[in-house]
């Protein structure tokens, strides 16, 4: 934006250049037939690395038997991308850009009263029924309500199996169970600040108005996340040395009710039991034999509350951290998000992290456990030229499955 003409005059901002294509693809967003074909090529490409990647396609294993094969949480196979129209794709995305579904999120150095006249001169402009045609009738009587649920884990829980042909002998391990939203809200409905003061029968008064914060939850969740982490370094790799890498996480959904937690483990293929089974000791020693103690819960808060001031320094945390603040289906995120941060956090004890992890799916028959390992093909073993000569990987390959994406 270094200007253009005799005058040097400004030209447009990117801020604005955005509010121009918001406003495009609300109100004049063109389909073509080409772009449809270039899109399913893009999830063709996709499905087929899935099934090529270790780690991807054993998570998505592990979510097909803990949704019960639920099409919205698992990848989109080819058969399901090849039978979308152009005119299935247009319904679908356009039933979306509502004007009135719009929440914008700022955040940067900017002149306001300017950036606040291009809101309203690009979007403040569009007509309040854009894209009214496309709405269903069962969506305009749902509008506030809760957006949807994760489904209840089947119990007992599973163990799977699964070999890859590969070249590289390795293996992952996965231990996974239901868990609440990013801000505590269980698959039924309830919280766990209502299942916590629950369980603490003898809470005090004080005790019972710092749970009812609407940032208790989603604090306990970050911070209980990242003493999982390192009792599962602790032990799996450093004490038992199973393991080069060991990971805790939490799926995280905001609108969507309910969760699930999921451990992550690489290792060798000799290890890979071991390794699974020292993961659901970890985490049943944090319930019952070695709880979480006041060391554990101040090295979490340095940790969690460093993390949190040095993304305060960028404009995308921000941005992140906004977004959601106005939607209905997000209840408990407001403004408190940032006044009352470090405050929640500081207030956290070691036993509501205890009871947090209560709400979490961690008896025997309510995890979900995978292993999945490489295995040689006949012709990777006996060709000593596929020895010497491997096919390059696929670019744009990454690690990780749809749990923690």
């Amino acid at each position: 934006n270094v200007g253009f003409g005799e005058d040097v005059q400004l030209g447009i901002t990117g801020t604005e250049s955005v509010m121009q294509i918001v406003r495009e693809i609300i109100g004049g967003f063109v389909w073509e037939q080409d772009a449809l074909g270039r899109s399913k090529s893009s999830f063709r490409a996709t499905h087929e690395t899935l099934l090529k990647n270790l780690e991807n396609l054993s998570t998505e294993k592990v979510i097909e038997a803990m949704t019960s094969k639920d099409n919205r949480f698992l990848s989109i196979d080819v058969p399901s991308v090849e039978d979308i129209t152009l005119e299935d794709a247009k319904n679908a995305v356009m039933s979306q850009m509502h004007p009135g579904n719009l929440e914008i999120s700022i955040s940067g150095d900017f002149d306001v009263p300017e950036v606040l006249e291009m809101v309203y001169k690009y979007i403040g402009t569009i007509p309040a029924d854009t894209n009214k045609e496309y709405l269903k009738e069962e969506r305009k009587e749902a509008e506030g309500a809760p957006i949807g649920r994760v489904p209840a884990l089947p119990e007992p829980g599973k163990f799977i199996e699964l070999e890859l042909p590969d070249s590289d002998p390795r293996a992952v391990a996965y231990v996974a169970g239901s868990a609440p939203n990013a801000w505590g809200y269980l698959s039924d409905g309830s919280t766990v600040a209502e299942k916590v003061l629950e369980m603490d029968k003898r809470a005090s008064d004080y005790d019972k108005q710092r749970r009812r914060h609407p940032m208790f939850a989603h604090v306990a969740l970050l911070l209980l996340s990242e003493i999982a982490n390192r009792r599962l370094f602790s032990n799996v790799r450093e004490r038992k040395q199973l393991t080069y890498d060991a990971n805790f996480s939490f799926t995280g959904f905001e609108r969507l009710l309910g969760g699930w937690f999921l451990v992550t483990v690489t290792a060798s293929k000799e290890n890979a039991q071991k390794a699974l089974d020292a993961c659901k000791e970890t985490l049943h020693s944090l319930r019952k034999t070695q709880p979480i103690t006041p060391d554990n819960v101040e090295s979490a808060k340095r940790v969690v509350l460093n993390r949190h001031e040095f993304q305060l320094r960028t404009t995308q945390y921000w941005t992140e951290r906004m977004s959601g603040l106005q939607e209905e289906s997000i209840p408990l995120k407001g403004p408190l998000s940032f006044t009352d941060f470090q405050a929640v956090v500081e207030a956290i004890t070691p036993k509501d992290l205890q009871l947090t992890l209560e709400t979490l799916g961690l008896e025997d028959n309510q995890l979900y456990t995978a292993i999945g390992r490489t295995v040689q093909t006949a012709s990777e073993s006996d060709d000593s030229e596929d020895k010497l000569v491997r096919q390059a990987p696929v670019i744009g390959m990454r690690r990780g499955g749809a749990l923690t994406g």
